[in-house]
């Protein structure tokens, strides 16, 4: 792995896998068809009751990582937002590369300041990681290479310090195990990391929840309107968590443009989910990933209530931070996805360790004996003495050694594949 806010990480040969060249849906999704208003009301912010939540809390000291076409870093709003990131693609342009506008409009509705007209986001003082994982944005595709660019990209934002991944981007369901993405998925929910994705803008078509939203470990995030009623485009499905505003999002209808077009999509949603989960830890920097998402199903709109629409409700982060509800629980255990991380190797929280008894003083005086006759004919009394406790420390060590490195040898065989003829990247 080669510098985290450097040069981009070291390439890969790319996997030829034919099913992977199934098309992407950036889900902002529904390109605008027509052109607004400059002025057209940013409703969500509203709604959300951001300019209160701002005299509590912007963001400050979360960063979060935009997996996307890229961040253009010389919008208005983002200067000074966004960090250096990196390009994974076959041909790197740079992760503030962004022929689209999708992942900078996703980096504007998370953190943008709105300077100079631009858009204002809801978490104006978070810090962008941009992650440049495709090509085109919304008329990209997820191309020959794409599922493993997408661990690459996930075990970067987690090593490059995200505490929180957004994932604007669907796919169908892969319909096989794919390991190197299983284990970015799991290391980062080892390292505390929260992960939003957006469920797909199919609804309409009866399709289901795309992928990475489907993943284990993954808050799958759903749509509404302005009405608050779930957005008819909006993919359903048990997997779906959250829901969050993503109809007639007002956005740059081309990059720089101060001139507003209204988005539509689970992208929006996913976007604004993020911001929210941002601004949370913000105001509460010593939660865990587990009480920041648990207190935004406990104060959503569904009462404790999940349907696969709207999943537990739209987000409502006002009540976490202004109004001092959610309760946040316990610190280690998930809300949505406890067994999936009991049920890692090593497990998310490790079983606690079993303390060794305190020995009388007299037992130890009487064990020191045999530890020194030990030490003395062939070195090894200091264990002897130590008892089991030393050993199991130094048994935890190798095995999570071995597991690393077990897990970096799969990593390089997935990676292993030929990279595909010039015409099929």
């Amino acid at each position: 792995m080669s510098q985290i806010n450097g040069s981009p990480m070291r390439r890969r040969p790319r996997l030829c896998v034919a099913m992977l060249a199934a098309s992407l849906c950036c889900l902002g999704g529904v390109a605008p068809q027509a052109r607004a208003d400059e002025e057209m009301s940013s409703w969500h912010l509203g709604t959300l009751r951001a300019e209160e939540m701002w005299q509590h809390a912007q963001g400050e000291g979360i960063t979060v990582a935009v997996i996307d076409g890229g961040v253009d870093d010389s919008v208005p709003g983002l200067r000074g937002q966004v960090l250096e990131g990196t390009d994974l693609n076959l041909n790197p342009q740079g992760a503030h590369v962004d022929e689209s506008g999708h992942g900078t409009a996703m980096a504007s509705l998370i953190a943008g300041t709105g300077a100079e007209g631009s858009t204002r986001g809801l978490a104006p003082e978070a810090t962008i990681l941009p992650v440049r994982f495709m090509e085109g944005g919304m008329a990209g595709e997820f191309d020959f290479g794409a599922e493993e660019r997408l661990a690459e990209a996930i075990e970067y934002a987690v090593e490059a310090g995200a505490q929180i991944i957004n994932l604007s981007v669907s796919k169908p369901e892969l319909g096989f195990e794919f390991d190197a993405l299983d284990e970015a998925f799991a290391e980062a929910a080892r390292q505390g990391v929260l992960i939003f994705a957006g469920t797909g803008n199919d609804g309409e078509e009866g399709k289901p929840v795309g992928h990475p939203a489907t993943r284990e470990g993954v808050v799958a995030v759903a749509a509404v309107d302005p009405d608050g009623d779930r957005a008819a485009y909006s993919s359903a499905g048990p997997q779906v968590a959250l829901a969050a505003p993503g109809t007639d999002i007002p956005l740059p209808c081309e990059i720089g443009s101060t001139e507003r077009c209204p988005w539509n999509g689970t992208s929006n949603a996913t976007a604004i989910a993020s911001a929210s989960a941002a601004l949370i830890w913000s105001a509460n920097p010593d939660w865990t990933k587990n009480q920041v998402l648990r207190a935004m199903i406990e104060t959503a709109g569904g009462n404790g209530q999940r349907d696969e629409y709207v999943g537990y409700g739209v987000i409502d982060p006002a009540r976490v931070i202004v109004d001092g509800e959610g309760d946040p629980g316990d610190p280690d255990v998930n809300p949505l996805f406890e067994d999936y991380e009991a049920s890692l190797s090593p497990p998310v929280s490790p079983e606690p360790q079993v303390e060794e008894p305190e020995v009388p003083p007299d037992a130890a005086e009487a064990e020191e004996q045999p530890g020194v006759a030990a030490e003395e004919g062939d070195g090894g009394g200091w264990l002897a003495v130590a008892g089991g406790g030393l050993a199991a420390v130094v048994a935890g060590v190798v095995a999570w050694v071995v597991w690393r490195s077990r897990r970096r040898q799969r990593l390089g065989t997935v990676y292993a594949g030929a990279a595909p003829p010039p015409d099929q990247r």
